[in-house]
């Protein structure tokens, strides 16, 4: 394979997300750090394992957006909430237990809300449609053949995968696109595929260990997630 191929082969499309910057509307399809704005009716701000009230953490809508994940094709609303107590288990693979992640197939019925995160600083999100997210070289998902077909290439041709095949990698909010930072050897396993990231976001004030992000995968058999935490 050439560069060119292996650049088309695994590059993918990702939906950045923008802190802030414009004025805020409270409407449907307003995506949100620090705050969720909607739920059905009925639903209130969850509870974690201690019956403490779990953090607001993001309102991301995925209708109308020019590009999502296949695993979440069904979905048009994602609410995110955490628990404080994320912190003293972040050396765990998976985090799922200490998150109420809940999704919506339809904006039909909804109620606005407005649960405000006490450790962060809300702003709505600008969304942005990029084409080429790549992956990091360790742990990010880059397939075996691909990875020995690099490998072989800077060793005849001299390339270098960061200089010559890497584009771009984003590191902010985003939907779609690779996980910007994981250890070598991370895997849920066949099933989990990577749909969602929530970063560390210096306008909101939200600082994850240091730097770090929160990763969101999606079993669609199982309708199960799973939750991973790194940080450089």
């Amino acid at each position: 394979m050439t560069v060119k191929e292996i650049k088309k082969k695994i590059s993918k499309k990702a939906i950045i997300f923008k802190t802030g910057g414009k004025r805020p509307t409270g409407e449907l399809l307003e995506s949100w750090i620090g705050s969720v704005r909607w739920q059905r009716e009925g639903e209130n701000l969850p509870k974690d394992k201690r019956e403490n009230d779990m953090v607001p953490i993001a309102t991301i809508f995925l209708k109308n957006l020019p590009f999502i994940p296949a695993e979440l094709s069904d979905t048009e609303l994602v609410t995110i909430f955490m628990s404080n107590d994320v912190w003293d288990n972040l050396v765990l693979e998976d985090l799922s237990s200490w998150f109420c992640i809940r999704t919506y197939g339809s904006l039909e019925h909804l109620v606005p809300c407005n649960y405000q995160a006490d450790i962060m600083k809300p702003f709505p999100l600008t969304p942005d449609l990029v084409e080429n997210d790549f992956p990091c070289w360790d742990g990010g998902g880059i397939p075996d053949d691909i990875e020995d077909i690099i490998l072989h290439l800077e060793t005849t041709e001299g390339i270098e995968y960061f200089n010559d095949i890497c584009e771009e990698i984003y590191s902010g909010h985003k939907v779609g696109g690779y996980p910007s930072f994981c250890q070598p050897g991370f895997s849920f396993g066949n099933g989990y595929e990577f749909v969602m990231q929530i970063s560390s976001d210096e306008k909101a004030k939200f600082n994850i260990v240091d730097s770090g992000n929160f990763y969101f995968f999606y079993n669609t058999q199982l309708s199960d997630w799973k939750v991973y935490c790194d940080f450089y």
